[in-house]
């Protein structure tokens, strides 16, 4: 069978990519190329350059690949930016699902794997985080995640999809340098980003009701990611009445002080300290996941560590900032 990967040229859509076609499946990627980049790609890979809100575009892609499954990873993902463009963050992100559900029913596609978020959950008061979980998120960005969860589940029941929406969690680390985050957003390559300049890398309160103060988040490496993408796509081919909502990380805690420190190690910055920045409004103390339901539904479990997370994110840190 063939999958439409959308966002495959992407940070986290490369690596699945790359984790599919070396699996034997066939793929042919979606992408405007806003944020991706072709070089991610292998040379056998069919890439189309279109966005998802086209809706002629993802007809004649899905008519002409014969596509049988659709992985559905583009999409806008900063917070802050879709508290200041909520507008487009919905028109992008949940119109954009739509229309590719549109095309994907019209076509006869009957597995649509989406790619979902942490960020559905909010601020939840619990030790770890399970599917069952409520539900209250955020920012505009999570209100977009857990809308589009509504709309594939609603789809797939109308339609006669088997489907499966992922939640991630903290995603660092990289397959191969050339796959690395090329995006200053997250944790660990703002860290790198400050060390690299001679400044001290930040961290936002050092007061949370946590072993150390700062906060306790669940990091997951990219290729996981990839991994258990590979794995509930496997699902959906053996069962087709599937209608999954599951967790990705490894349901291990790691506060922003841990990991900066290792950060300091791997990139050889331990001189530089880190400096206690005052709070973030809206995040939580904890936030760490529960793998229980992955684990027993797909067979999946996580295999890197968090060094590992670190030394591949910095060895793709370099290959970008070689100066």
């Amino acid at each position: 069978m063939t999958w439409m990967i959308t966002g495959g040229a992407g940070f986290i859509g490369s690596h699945v990519v790359k984790a599919m076609t070396e699996a034997g499946e066939r793929v042919v990627v979606l992408d405007d190329l806003s944020t991706g980049d072709p070089a991610r790609l292998p040379a056998d890979v069919p890439l189309e350059r279109g966005t998802v809100l086209d809706r002629a575009v993802l007809d004649r892609v899905l008519r002409e690949h014969m596509v049988d499954g659709v992985v559905h990873i583009a999409a806008k993902k900063q917070v802050g930016e879709s508290v200041e463009r909520p507008l487009w963050y919905y028109r992008e992100n949940v119109e954009g699902l739509r229309t590719v559900l549109e095309a994907a029913a019209g076509a006869g596609v009957r597995r649509f794997l989406f790619s979902s978020s942490a960020a559905v959950y909010g601020m939840p008061d619990v030790d770890l985080v399970t599917e069952q979980t409520p539900c209250e998120p955020m920012s505009p960005y999570g209100e977009t995640k857990l809308a589009g969860e509504w709309l594939v589940k609603a789809a797939g029941r109308a339609h006669g999809m088997a489907t499966a929406a992922l939640r991630y969690f903290n995603v660092a680390g990289a397959a191969t340098p050339e796959l690395g985050d090329p995006g200053v957003f997250n944790l660990v390559p703002m860290v790198f980003e400050r060390l690299s300049q001679g400044k001290p890398p930040l961290i936002f309160g050092a007061d949370y009701p946590t072993p150390d103060g700062t906060c306790i988040r669940d990091y997951i490496h990219v290729e996981d990611i990839a991994s258990a993408h590979l794995a509930a796509a496997h699902r959906l081919i053996e069962d087709p009445q599937a209608a999954l909502v599951l967790n990705i990380g490894r349901g291990e805690g790691v506060s922003v002080a841990e990991m900066v420190e290792i950060i300091r190690e791997v990139s050889g910055h331990t001189g530089i300290e880190p400096e206690v920045a005052p709070r973030r409004p809206g995040d939580p103390a904890r936030v760490v996941a529960s793998a229980e339901a992955i684990a027993k539904e797909l067979g999946w479990t996580a295999k890197h560590d968090v060094r590992q997370m670190v030394t591949s994110a910095w060895a793709g840190w370099q290959a970008r900032h070689p100066e």
